[in-house]
């Protein structure tokens, strides 16, 4: 009798893990789709994520090329605007691979391009730079130099 009713249990465990094995793979379609920043200027580059995608997807707008959106839990996409889109507001569009629903949300797009903010030291030095940079370098150099023949002569003297 015991076991029969551990069989019966172990039955019933399995029996509720093979049936919510599908419903757990199955995705309802994207949500919670959101973009960073709001509003981007022509050129820039638009940060869009959404959930429930768990096999990837595909973003597309008017106002940049179709984008590939990652796999996982929270998908994730850069959408680079072309630098000819019309400034105004736009619609994206998202579209898991597992499912044929479609998500959509909202953004600005904004005339000119944007500030070269954030760039600090990732910029490298042009030619004048590179050339006054040497100078000073070899400048330094023959300053040495000369200091040490100078310091030779004046202790040799000494004694």
């Amino acid at each position: 009798m015991r076991a029969s009713r551990v069989l019966a249990v172990t039955a019933t465990a399995f029996a509720a893990v093979g049936l919510a094995a599908p419903m757990a793979a199955a995705t309802n379609g994207p949500s919670n789709v959101t973009v960073n920043p709001y509003s981007v200027h022509q050129g820039a580059t638009m940060k869009v994520t959404a959930q429930g995608c768990g096999h990837g997807g595909k973003v597309w707008s008017n106002a940049f090329p179709t984008t590939e959106l990652s796999a996982g839990g929270t998908g994730y996409a850069t959408a680079r605007i072309r630098h000819n889109t019309t400034p105004g507001h736009y619609h994206l569009s998202v579209k898991c691979s597992d499912n044929d629903r479609i998500a959509t949300h909202k953004f600005t797009v904004l005339a000119g391009n944007g500030a070269q903010g954030g760039l600090g030291g990732s910029m490298g030095p042009d030619s004048v730079e590179m050339q006054v940079g040497g100078g000073l370098v070899a400048a330094a150099a023959v300053g040495g130099a000369v200091f040490l023949v100078r310091r030779r002569r004046t202790s040799h003297a000494a004694f």
